[in-house]
């Protein structure tokens, strides 16, 4: 009996997009709203905790990755959304009062992060200067893969607690995601993440559980102001204070090696080495950038988003110009506050479900590589890096990391920052590092 043939859109699927140009306009357009999707839960979740505007941090997510594009010459499929590393530096600069948004001082740590952005451009310089193989030296697979698979569990306690406030949703949009993504057909099996939450949305809208109470209160606030909005405000801009630059500015010595991180899941993704090209120098250069435009405008920093690898992975659709549209999504819904709160109604349970197989993806490209690439887990060099990274990332991050005082101002390293610097020295100090990291693998 002859196997039946596949067609030739499930064929490209299998095998991954590189040119979505072959699926035609409505498709791509399709494809880009799907990342919007995806970011838009986390990314404006970072204002709402701050106190900074909502549609500014949307104007800067977009903007922000069009940039990165521009500098990695459109090749890497990343997305920058609000980094949550940055929190602990915004609630010792500007912490809220009563919880009302600290305006007098939010400003000095926008400032901050631009300066904290000006890091990246410093590391992206040492790299074109001495060379990307020097650099990954520190970063060999050991490191890397645990650091990777950190990220996602690290991700999954937030995804297990939006998915509690009604496992019947979540369950619906984890459940059309994985049939979507298995057994779909054509265009269903490339936009699984997109499908799950039209799905589980409707199921939320005949059962009543959809809050529209936010968008109607912002639609009427009628045209210039809930229908259309300049997302810029001017008391927001970045203003300068050296305690809060002395503050914030070390923590992109860890958002640094999350960059390394998310670049290497990406390329693992996709099968193609972003870190030798573009080269690791310009996706530093992109994301450090970005994150000072945005908080020069009064936005939060931003970093390489994992939900839109996670995407990547379900989709097979590895071509930069999704996340280029993504990025313009972004940048229109941030003129039109109402569709934005349209978007938040979103239940989170949905946002759960989404999430919890999106964060599953990284940590399990994690695995991939470091199977890929061949870690011998019977060495106990080996075996002692990996453990100490995957329980530091984990215990840490549960106690909220290590705060240590600057100018009487606390700084707080994340559990996966904590992690990245004590597998880096593992991997320096402990004999039997023979790893030579070649620029031109896949």
């Amino acid at each position: 009996m002859k196997r039946k043939q596949k067609s030739g859109m499930e064929n490209r699927t299998d095998q991954g997009i590189y040119d979505a140009k072959v699926l035609g306009v409505p498709k791509i357009l399709l494809l880009g709203l799907q990342h919007t999707f995806a970011m838009f839960g986390a990314t404006v979740l970072v204002p709402l905790v701050t106190g900074l505007d909502v549609s500014t941090t949307l104007l800067m997510a977009g903007l922000g990755t069009l940039l990165f594009h521009f500098v990695t010459r459109g090749k890497v499929p990343a997305f920058l959304g609000s980094s949550f590393a940055f929190l602990g530096g915004y609630a010792a600069v500007a912490p809220m009062v009563d919880g009302v948004p600290n305006t007098e001082m939010l400003p000095y740590a926008c400032g901050g992060v631009v300066a904290a952005g000006l890091l990246y451009l410093l590391l992206s310089a040492l790299i074109r200067a001495f060379g990307v193989n020097r650099v990954m030296r520190f970063f060999p697979p050991v490191v890397v893969g645990p650091i990777i698979i950190a990220i996602g569990l690290i991700l999954a306690p937030s995804a297990i607690a939006n998915c509690s406030t009604d496992w019947f949703l979540a369950v619906i949009a984890l459940a059309v995601i994985v049939i979507c993504n298995i057994w779909g057909k054509g265009m269903i099996k490339i936009i699984p993440i997109m499908m799950g939450v039209l799905v589980s949305y409707v199921a939320a809208l005949v059962m009543g559980k959809v809050d529209f109470t936010a968008v109607a209160q912002t639609a009427g606030q009628g045209i210039y102001g809930g229908l259309f909005a300049i997302p810029l405000h001017r008391a927001n801009f970045a203003r300068f204070d050296l305690s809060a630059v002395l503050t914030i500015m070390p923590i992109a010595l860890a958002t640094m090696m999350e960059h390394i991180g998310d670049i290497s899941a990406i390329s693992a993704t996709t099968g193609r080495n972003y870190i030798a090209d573009p080269g690791l120098h310009r996706t530093l250069l992109g994301d450090g950038l970005a994150t000072s435009l945005a908080a020069l405008f009064g936005g939060p920093a931003n970093t390489t988003y994992g939900e839109n690898t996670g995407v990547l992975v379900l989709s097979r659709v590895y071509d930069p110009l999704v996340v280029r549209v993504a990025a313009c999504f972004a940048i229109v819904l941030s003129f039109f506050p109402c569709f934005a709160e349209l978007i938040r109604s979103i239940p989170s349970a949905i946002i759960g479900g989404v999430s919890l197989i999106l964060y599953g993806m990284i940590s399990a490209i994690g695995v991939r590589n470091m199977v890929e690439n061949q870690v011998d887990l019977t060495r106990s060099r080996n075996l002692i890096i990996a453990a100490v990274i995957l329980v530091s990332a984990l215990g840490f991050n549960d106690i909220g990391g290590i705060t240590f005082y600057v100018g009487g101002y606390g700084i707080t390293l994340s559990g996966l920052a904590i992690a990245a610097v004590l597998g880096i020295v593992l991997n320096a100090v402990l004999p039997g590092n023979d790893y030579v990291f070649d620029k031109n693998a896949a």
